[in-house]
């Protein structure tokens, strides 16, 4: 499959046309998401779909949004989150998505950094929105009755900004082109045994939000004719999960490793599922054969970052999985363990992806610096440590800081400048925690000003701080106190001495 595939993308692209459009042209009445959001099921078929996202961008453009310009998407899984991405990229206009967990120091960052001034919402993220100056379209509210086609784009034209999470200082965002979608397409179509079965219907649990359900999820399955559902669950859990899936009969999810341990650990069997696919972190030989049993399959992992995204997978329907390890390059990829000087290695290295993969971003938005530093000459760096043997990737660890925690990944850096900015808090030092059920929790490390003491009522005060003002999911799980934080001698914190005590009161 490797050596016989060649991307085919061609010089003028919009995803828009390819997930949306050209399905509704061909069959209009075919199924394009199953919206479980509402008090019944509602099946949107790709020419209201396309309704939609035209009557939208037609409010876009009435709003003055022009080609380039970034547009948030403020909304959790619904039909109207995937039409207001479709009719940004229509109007050849930049969608960023957000996060409803967000609080206003990541929403102000996200949209600062951007420079977005208006975003897709509901109600509910219209009053986040209004205390960081950002204006609001909620479709609900009537649109337009004029439709707007899509516009001309190229493939190389820039289409999304998605932000993620490093070691130091503010989130970047990763610019990804108009191909993106088409290169996720293998590897998802590999991670689900050849998506695109008869009676595949596919889901996630992970908001669409990040690259993992919009690119992983929606837009691939919008683009292969699958039908997405779209649900909210406010409470993860696996009898409202079984439910889910016998009422809308889903034949694919895509579950995050914390997903599946919640549903190990409450010992409930989900018949009737074809396939599965998790990433983020390793699985292990245990929860593969859990899931042979609980699931009824072959548990396909996949690897990626926002970057560059579904580079790596397993797939049961063409070779067994080796457990630990994340699978094999997908078709149109260049994976590969390099040493320093950039070169192939058949010890431990760097993971790194040659360029060329359609999935690759374009650019840190407006950072050149970090663009640079994230390439080895023609190898994109993902800041994971591995080893390839037999063409299968095993990761080692990352060569940075980041936390992954519950799917999440957190940079302890954008933590530590929220817990700055409580006024009992002088120095703070964030990492991640092991942790059995969410690989790892957050875990920070605060010295008090004069004039304030340890207690219980302090430990919640700053942990609730962090919590309304960042994320309700990168939040400080544990705090501890101390005199003094390990430092350099230019003043920076040394992580991996507190990694190391955080690994020490874990046991593990």
């Amino acid at each position: 499959m490797r050596a016989g595939f060649r991307w085919d993308i061609p010089a003028r692209l919009n995803m828009a046309r390819q997930a949306c459009d050209d399905w509704a042209s061909r069959e209009p009445h075919r199924t394009a998401i199953i919206d479980m959001t509402g008090a019944r099921r509602r099946d949107v078929s790709y020419a209201a779909l396309r309704e939609m996202a035209e009557t939208l961008a037609t409010a876009l453009l009435d709003r003055g949004v022009a080609r380039g310009d970034r547009v948030g998407v403020l909304r959790s899984q619904d039909p109207w989150c995937a039409a207001a991405h479709l009719a940004i990229w229509k109007v050849g206009a930049i969608s960023v998505p957000l996060f409803k967990l967000f609080r206003e120091d990541a929403l102000r960052s996200r949209v600062g950094d951007s420079g977005l001034t208006l975003a897709v919402t509901d109600t509910e993220g219209a009053a986040m929105l209004a205390d960081i100056g950002c204006d609001s379209l909620i479709p609900e509210a009537g649109l337009p009755d004029l439709l707007t086609p899509t516009y001309d784009t190229g493939a190389q034209d820039p289409a999304v900004l998605i932000y993620t999470s490093g070691t130091t200082g503010k989130p970047k965002g990763a610019l990804h082109a108009h191909r993106v979608l088409t290169g996720h397409l293998p590897g998802v179509e590999m991670s689900h045994d050849l998506l695109g079965q008869p009676g595949d219907v596919l889901w996630t649990p992970a908001d669409w939000a990040w690259i993992g359900g919009l690119f992983d999820v929606l837009m691939p399955g919008l683009t292969l004719g699958v039908p997405v559902v779209a649900a909210r669950m406010p409470k993860f859990s696996a009898a409202a999960c079984a439910a889910l899936i016998a009422e809308t009969g889903i034949r694919n999810v895509f579950f995050p490793p914390t997903a599946l341990r919640m549903l190990k650990s409450e010992g409930l069997a989900i018949p009737g599922l074809r396939t599965v696919a998790s990433g983020g972190e390793p699985l292990g030989e245990e929860m593969l054969s859990w899931g042979k049993d609980a699931l009824g399959v072959t548990i396909n992992e996949f690897y990626g970052q926002t970057e560059c995204n579904m580079t790596v997978s397993s797939c049961g329907a063409l070779f067994s999985p080796r457990p630990g390890c994340a699978g094999r390059a997908v078709p149109g990829h260049d994976v590969a363990v390099i040493n320093r000087q950039g070169l192939l290695t058949d010890g431990e290295g760097d993971v790194a992806f040659r360029r060329g993969s359609a999935s690759m971003m374009l650019e840190y938005w407006h950072n050149p610096e970090a663009t640079a530093e994230k390439f080895r000459g023609d190898w994109m760096l993902t800041g994971d440590r591995g080893v390839m043997a037999d063409g299968f990737l095993r990761i080692l660890g990352r060569e940075d800081d980041v936390i992954t925690s519950a799917g999440y990944r957190i940079g302890p850096g954008e933590v530590e400048d929220c817990l700055l900015t409580h006024p009992a808090v002088a120095t703070a030092g964030v990492v991640g925690k092991p942790d059995a059920l969410r690989t790892e929790i957050v875990k920070a490390y605060v010295v008090l000003k004069p004039g304030f003491e340890p207690s219980d009522e302090a430990r919640q005060d700053i942990v609730n701080h962090v919590k309304s003002r960042l994320s309700g999911h990168s939040y400080p799980r544990e705090l501890t106190f101390l005199n003094a934080l390990p430092m350099t001698v230019t003043g920076k914190v040394i992580r991996k001495d507190l990694k190391a005590r955080a690994k020490e009161e874990a046991g593990a």
